[in-house]
């Protein structure tokens, strides 16, 4: 199978909540990339891919909190894999040093931000 992902992925384990249809359901956050997750299935949902949600987790030991409005990109019997569709400038900041520090390639990090910013959105 090809790799076609062009942001790096960050191992990154902490509970987070998705709140989907005016529901919250809680998971865990397994990854994290500048353009979306990959959290663990949560119990009891049934989602549809495409489908928008809004994710929420605060960083460990912090008060740091980020939130993300999503869209479900993929749906596997363990987890979902989660697309950003928009992330407002503290969560983004918060998030772009969370992957900053766990990347430990500030090229690649800058490289990565700038396909951000330059690829259109759907």
């Amino acid at each position: 199978m090809v790799n076609r992902r062009q942001y790096t992925r960050v191992l990154f384990s902490t509970p987070a909540t998705l709140l989907i249809n005016e529901q919250s359901f809680s998971c865990e956050l397994l990854d994290v990339s500048l353009n979306g997750v990959l959290i663990s299935h949560p119990n009891g949902l049934k989602a549809d891919k495409h489908q928008s949600a809004e994710l929420a987790f605060t960083l460990p030991d912090s008060q740091v909190s980020i939130a993300m409005a999503v869209e479900i990109s993929h749906i596997e019997p363990l987890h979902f894999g989660l697309h950003c569709t928009h992330i407002d400038i503290d969560s983004i900041t918060h998030l772009k040093r969370l992957v900053e520090l766990n990347l430990g390639d500030d090229a690649l990090l800058h490289r990565e931000l700038a396909m951000l910013i330059h690829t259109p959105q759907k």
